[in-house]
């Protein structure tokens, strides 16, 4: 009591100074703060002595009159019931309720919220309700420095960094929006459109709903606002409109009072028939009720988003005491997740008013501004922010589950996506984060929810169907699709339009039309539309290809059909189908003979290299037939220089006719017949190479390169109205240089004058005016990239994708090739320039082979020749060495006689015959000898 006096003394001398210095007014209002201060400060210090609960005030701010009102003042009221009563030793601190009521206005929340700061000096706000109100009562709340917690504003722009004192029990709208395109993206769908209350609450989902749709390249091509108070035929003439458009994708996001109203309506109209999907957001799945059958016959087949909620044993308990305590007969469906999101943020503020324990809940008193208002004098909470950081920190598993703030705000990581069956809310799969990413889409059996699965889900569809909603349909009664077609003078086989003299209607031919009817005949539904050309009054072009592109863009053509080429600049404005021709742009130039006939074009068949090598062998064979027949054949046993020519003429001789000499000998045989091979061969291919250089034209480009023609300065050419002009500005050609055509045949006799020397056009056109000039054009790589010819829609056109997949089925089947002989008949194919232009003449490396086979031949049979030869005479060079190694008496004197010499050879011959006679004589003996042996 002593340390009470003091602080009393202490703060009694400052109010004294500031007393001096106010008014009359200010003195009253200073003696007024001391008295309660001294008022509060005893009973404090007692109760701290005593361990008395202190009491703290918290304000209540609810919508008294509404559903979500009445739960949640219940379950707060019950909260602080079972917190005291479980804790009520260990607790030193009481919240005591101030309700007030909101009224359903901005307005009478933000008063609500100044009587209970200023009157009452509450220490903490639950409440408000919606997001509209809660927009104002946070500034309310960050001046005063009092926590506001809402457990129901779920708008994302109240977001935490706005407010350190702002606090959302409940989830941010943010959250839902990703397990919605999720859902969306699993079945492909390309549009939707939103439906949602005028008001802050729906407004404020819409944003971030059209991010996270973008993302998976679906679009939102209409947005229906529905005021909160609108009427019936208000809601009804919304819906009709939302008939006449294709998009059958409806995203609901508005109260359940409004929204059960919208589905009724749609109900009468035929909108909850098959082909439609209609997705509610939890701000109304939460409080989707069933037990009216009106309501959910209108509901049959709705797919809602709501936060997962586990049952548990303590839920349970906690639901069945609600409903027991409640005045009112309610069924559990009564208690949704907001009433349990009431439940467990008043036990966190219970616990985090304990957490920073027992003192003096106090308010200083600020002015705000120099005027007389309300606001003058503004009081601010001096355990603000200590009971601002106990709420972060606090953590707990509530009825709802765990309860702990992220970023000030509720954070789940599972949301349930459920469907309307009959009375029920039939849970077909869940849409799960970790660690705030986003995960994945998940059916009851745990396995990925994605585009090839979806169509195993057990969802029922409005109208009662299990097949999947394409998304969109061609209302009926919208006019027929406009399909713009080009009107051009040339390439009349692509396009064509046609005035009917008696209807004074237009015709449109031609065989991107066949091909365009033909893809549309494909598609599993019917669409209507009519061509219509894009023409002056007059009948001329009314512009460029890009200028009809633009009118999709603007909205007069629903699509554009033709030989429109896909291009990167196009495709900024409008989408393309898949192409249905070869792609690119070609460079078409004259050929020419590269080929001159000239009188010794005979030599040219052979490369010089094979001429001589040719010429050496005959000689080389001369040879070996010479030295192989000239002793045995007598023709070519004469002089030295008739052996000689005998043996060249021989050779050569037997490229043209049969020879007159005969040969003998075996080897000589031999040589001859591998020789007349390799001649044979090397005749007829002389033959062949010389006929093709005289008969066949040996065709070249005259222009080989766009570097060639762009050095050369020669003329380019370009078809009408083409985006080829462009591209070949950005090839760096001079424009002059650059000369216009109107058509195949006006480019043809612009190369047969001279006009131009190449010209560049797509492959579509390029291939038949090849086709049908073979001998006098040639297409010349490279071939420049574009994407061929497509079909133009509109931006997120639904069509687009089936038409696609229609192009495919019609390019792989054998309906394109009819199509296309139809239009262009049979084309010729013309030669490859690559190979008529190659080298006809005939080198040696074809030969090398035959004359390596013919020079072995020749070898061995030499070898064996000069074999026979040393074995035949082998006696001879036998005695030679043995008279060399008798040493003779040597003659006594000079002997120069002739007569003398003659007798010494002849003495020597005999000697040689006697010496073999005797040879021969032994060897029969010997052998007489052996036969007698053998007989005895």
């Amino acid at each position: 009591m002593n340390l009470c006096s003091h602080r009393e003394n202490v703060l009694l001398h400052d109010q004294t100074n500031e007393v001096k210095e106010m008014s009359r007014k200010d003195t009253l209002m200073g003696v007024l703060s001391i008295a309660l201060f001294l008022c509060f400060q005893v009973p404090f210090a007692e109760a701290a002595a005593e361990n008395i609960t202190i009491p703290v005030n918290v304000g209540v701010v609810l919508d008294a009159d509404t559903e979500i009102g009445k739960m949640g003042m219940k379950c707060i009221s019950m909260a602080l019931s079972d917190l005291y009563a479980s804790h009520g030793s260990s607790y030193r601190t009481r919240l005591v309720l101030n309700t007030r009521d909101s009224k359903n206005t901005v307005v009478g929340a933000a008063a609500a919220a100044l009587d209970l700061l200023k009157n009452v000096e509450v220490q903490a706000i639950l409440g408000p309700m919606t997001s509209m109100q809660a927009n104002f009562v946070i500034n309310l709340g960050d001046v005063a420095q009092v926590p506001i917690i809402s457990f129901s504003a779920t708008r994302p722009s109240l977001s935490y960094t706005r407010s350190e004192f702002f606090f959302r029990a409940t989830l941010n709208d943010l959250s839902q929006v990703q397990a919605i395109s999720a859902f969306i993206h699993a079945f492909g769908w390309k549009a939707a459109v939103p439906i949602y209350v005028h008001n802050e609450f729906g407004e404020g989902i819409i944003p971030f709903l059209n991010d996270a749709l973008e993302e998976i390249n679906t679009n939102l091509p209409y947005r229906s606002v529905i005021h909160p108070l609108a009427s019936d035929d208000e809601i009804l003439k919304e819906l009709y409109k939302l008939m006449t458009m294709q998009t059958r994708i409806f995203i609901v996001h508005m109260p359940f009072s409004l929204g059960s109203r919208l589905f009724m309506k749609a109900k009468e109209i035929g909108m909850m028939s098959k082909g439609y999907v209609w997705i509610t957001t939890d701000g109304m799945t939460n409080f989707l009720k069933l037990e009216n059958s009106t309501i959910a016959r209108s509901m049959q087949g709705v797919i809602g988003i709501k936060p997962h909620l586990r049952v548990t044993k303590r839920l349970q308990d906690f639901a069945y005491r609600w409903r027991n305590n409640s005045q009112e007969e309610a069924s559990i469906q009564d208690l949704n997740i907001y009433g349990l999101w009431a439940y467990d943020v008043t036990i966190a503020l219970a616990m985090a008013v304990e957490k920073i324990g027992p003192r003096y809940f106090s308010f200083q008193r600020i002015n705000v501004s120099n005027g007389s208002m309300d606001l003058d004098s503004f009081p601010v909470s001096t355990v603000g922010k200590d009971l601002q950081h106990a709420l972060v920190g606090t953590s707990f598993t509530g009825i709802s589950g765990d309860f702990h703030f992220k970023n000030r705000q509720l954070d789940t990581s599972i949301f349930e996506i459920i469907n309307v069956v009959g009375k029920e809310k039939k849970v077909i799969g869940f849409w799960t984060t970790e660690n705030g990413t986003p995960r994945n889409l998940t059916s009851m059996s745990g396995d990925p929810i994605l585009p090839s699965s979806a169509a195993s889900l057990d969802i029922l569809w409005p109208g009662d169907s299990k097949s999947i909603p394409k998304g969109w349909v061609i209302p009926t009664n919208e006019k027929k699709l406009r399909i713009g077609v080009p009107v051009k003078d040339g390439f009349s086989k692509f396009v064509r339009v046609i005035n009917d003299p008696k209807s004074n209607t237009p015709k449109v031919l031609g065989f991107c039309i066949d091909i365009f009817d033909a893809v549309m005949a494909t598609l599993p539904y019917h669409v209507p539309y009519d061509y219509f050309p894009f023409e002056n009054a007059d009948g001329k072009s009314a512009g460029s290809y890009d200028d009809m592109i633009y009118q999709v863009y603007l909205g007069n053509f629903d699509a554009v059909v033709g030989d429109i080429t896909i291009i990167a600049n196009r495709s900024n404005y409008v989408d393309f189908t898949l192409p249905y021709t070869e792609s690119g742009v070609t460079m078409i130039v004259p050929v020419k003979d590269k080929k001159q006939k000239t009188a010794w074009v005979f030599l040219k068949p052979l490369t010089w290299d094979l001429w001589l090598t040719s010429v050496c062998f005959f000689i080389f064979f001369a040879f070996v037939i010479w030295i192989l027949e000239r002793k045995s054949n007598e023709e070519f046993g004469q002089t030295a220089p008739q052996q000689l020519g005998t043996s060249l003429w021989f050779s050569f001789s037997t490229m043209v006719f049969s020879q007159r000499e005969k040969v003998v000998t075996g080897l000589a045989r031999f040589v001859v017949i591998i020789w007349c091979f390799v001649v044979l061969i090397l005749t007829q291919s002389y033959t062949a190479s010389l006929t093709s250089m005289l008969t066949v034209s040996q065709l070249e480009p005259t222009l080989t390169s766009i570097d060639q023609l762009i050095q050369n300065g020669v003329k380019v050419g370009y078809p009408k109205g083409s985006f080829v002009l462009a591209l070949l500005k950005q090839l760096n050609f001079n424009e002059a240089n650059l000369k216009m055509y109107y058509s195949l045949a006006d480019l043809h006799k612009a190369f047969l004058y001279g006009r131009v020397a190449a010209a560049f056009d797509e492959l579509p056109y390029m291939k038949p005016f090849v086709a049908k000039y073979c001998s006098k054009y040639t297409m010349v790589a490279p071939t420049l990239k574009a994407g061929g010819f497509g079909f133009a829609f509109p931006k997120g056109s639904p069509l687009l994708p089936d038409v696609s997949r229609g192009i495919l089925t019609i390019t792989e089947g054998p309906e394109m090739s009819k199509i296309e002989k139809g239009w262009f008949g049979e084309q010729n194919v013309c030669p490859d320039l690559t190979t008529t232009t190659s080298s006809n003449r005939v080198d040696v490396n074809s030969f090398w082979g035959l004359f390596l086979i013919v020079g072995a031949a020749s070898i061995l049979a030499l070898i064996v020749f000069f074999s026979m030869l040393l074995y035949e005479h082998r006696n001879l060079f036998m005695g030679a060495g043995k008279s060399k190694r008798i040493d003779p008496s040597p003659t006594i004197g000079p002997s120069n006689s002739s007569e003398e010499i003659e007798g010494s050879g002849k003495d020597k011959e005999d000697s040689v015959i006697n010496h073999s006679q005797q040879n021969s004589m032994s060897r029969s003996t010997s052998v007489e000898d052996n036969e007698e042996m053998n007989e005895g």
